[in-house]
């Protein structure tokens, strides 16, 4: 899918395609009803947004980058999709909202630039010393945002820790696993910091590849307030 993509706008890559095949496995399944409500976490271009709202869901997509809330504003009008873009950060201009599915393809590039402080094209990427400012953030906030039963699919690297991923969600009272792997050459930004990373033990000698994941995190207590804890079983699958 071509998208209007302006400088300093994050380029649907590899997370993206991964995420949006997750997504549309998930929507297909028997629970999620029709017209579910979506939300997108970091939509950047709107890609994964636009594949939601083709899908017949009620989209809503949020970017702290303004120039990414209005690219994919126009991603969505010029194909006629009603998807619904807001300006914040994560869950903020959603406040009291709940949905059916959430998605989330959040920074997740460790380094040493404060995340808050990132601007341009490097806010999709900058998270931290351990790559996990937002990973966490999401864990734990998700569930108070989902409809009772409903999804979270939130991809990262797994070099920032999918254990540490998946024992954040249960102790949000949800169910966890990995559905989608997927390996993946350095780009440009791993391959300009991968010696620091290498020194600092998250990389192996000569590391240059990194797997993708995308962890899938059911609610799965109904609710009628926001959750702060639960019990559930987390555990990693990697598909064959």
């Amino acid at each position: 899918m071509m998208l209007l993509r302006p400088p300093g706008v994050y380029r649907p890559q590899s997370d993206t395609s991964l995420l949006t095949g997750a997504l549309s496995r998930t929507l297909a399944r028997a629970g999620i009803p029709a017209g579910a409500r979506v939300l997108e976490l970091g939509t950047g271009s709107g890609a994964v947004a636009l594949a939601a709202a083709r899908a017949g869901c009620d989209v809503v997509a949020v970017d702290v980058s303004a120039s990414a809330v209005l690219t994919a504003r126009m991603n969505a009008r010029v194909r006629g999709l009603p998807v619904r873009v807001l300006r914040g950060d994560l869950f903020a201009p959603v406040a009291g909202e709940v949905f059916d599915v959430i998605v989330a393809n959040p920074p997740y590039v460790a380094g040493d630039i404060d995340p808050a402080a990132a601007r341009g094209r490097a806010r999709a990427w900058e998270a931290g010393p351990d790559g996990r400012a937002l990973l966490d953030r999401i864990c734990a906030r998700a569930p108070r945002h989902l409809a009772p039963s409903g999804t979270l699919l939130l991809v990262h690297s797994a070099l920032n820790g999918v254990a540490a991923t998946l024992v954040s969600l249960r102790a949000s009272g949800m169910r966890a696993s990995v559905v989608a792997r997927h390996r993946e050459p350095f780009g440009p930004v791993m391959r300009r910091r991968a010696a620091r990373l290498a020194a600092r033990g998250l990389l192996g000698p000569g590391q240059r590849h990194e797997d993708l994941v995308v962890v899938r995190a059911d609610l799965i207590a109904a609710r009628t307030g926001p959750v702060e804890g639960g019990e559930g079983h987390a555990r990693e699958h990697q598909p064959a």
